[in-house]
């Protein structure tokens, strides 16, 4: 993990509390996988803002994050609204949505993160992002476009670093491809996969309390038997991956009409 200032900490060396969060990205920053539309979804920037308003009470949050969207939405949609909400704080995590198009352009999408982590830290906020892990380990079909993930996670910490942006690893650790860190749908995080990245989240920022625990290892599966993993392979692509690609095809994305859920800086 790459922390590459340190804005947050006061001369004293005591935290900082930060007064205005504002996450951008698609469906992980929306939290999909961590509730439903009835009860509404969590995810791993409302768990963050929970480890934020404990050390600042007061704490106002804003999620502009729409599922499905890419790169050039946060940039010109998503952007924006962030700069005019003022925040001292902001996530950015996008770029899954890009890589999975059939045509991708990893100098454009990262253009896009570059512009928008320069205008957040020009205006004076510090950013925190993160890498992907490895996808091909998520879902074994993915593995032939495995190497877009890589040179998007190059050119985000090239970018970072120009920008000083901080950066949350999460290739770096095993545990992010274990499946129980996943849903079903092998696209968006489980209810743990978004609170130990919120951990991950907290950690970059040296809050109170938080470690390195969310990078360690859960309790070893036994192996599954080849017949069994074939099996498993075979409804996911029917349950998930056919009805996805039939989407793409169609031109439909799942966020198309939607807003972010919390436009305003509110407590939470």
């Amino acid at each position: 993990m790459t922390v590459p200032h340190a804005e947050h900490q006061d001369r004293s060396g005591g935290h900082h509390p930060y007064l205005r969060y504002v996450a951008l990205g698609d469906s992980t920053t929306e939290g999909l996988g961590d509730g439903d539309e009835e009860s509404g979804y969590r995810g791993v920037a409302d768990r963050f803002a929970e480890r934020l308003a404990a050390t600042s009470p007061d704490l106002r949050y804003a999620n502009l994050a729409v599922r499905g969207c890419g790169t050039e939405h946060v940039r010109t949609v998503q952007l924006p609204a962030a700069l005019a909400l003022g925040p001292d704080l902001a996530t950015v995590v996008a770029g899954v949505n890009d890589f999975l198009k059939p045509r991708y352009d990893v100098e454009r999408v990262v253009g896009h993160l570059d512009a928008t982590f320069a205008a957040l830290t020009g205006a004076g906020t510090h950013v925190v992002t993160l890498t992907f892990p490895d996808i091909g380990r998520v879902a074994p079909v993915a593995r032939p476009i495995a190497s877009r993930a890589r040179a998007l996670n190059a050119g985000i910490r090239d970018s970072a670093t120009r920008h000083g942006v901080t950066v949350v690893d999460t290739g770096a650790h095993p545990v992010t491809v274990d499946p129980r860190m996943w849903s079903p749908d092998r696209l968006h995080l489980s209810p743990q996969g978004h609170e130990r990245m919120a951990a991950a989240f907290a950690q970059a920022l040296a809050l109170p309390g938080a470690d390195d625990s969310w990078t360690l290892p859960l309790p070893e599966l036994p192996t599954p038997k080849p017949w069994e993993a074939a099996r498993v392979e075979a409804q996911w692509i029917g349950t998930f991956l056919a009805p996805w690609l039939l989407g793409r095809v169609g031109g439909r994305s799942s966020g198309s009409g939607r807003t972010g859920k919390r436009p305003l800086l509110a407590r939470l």
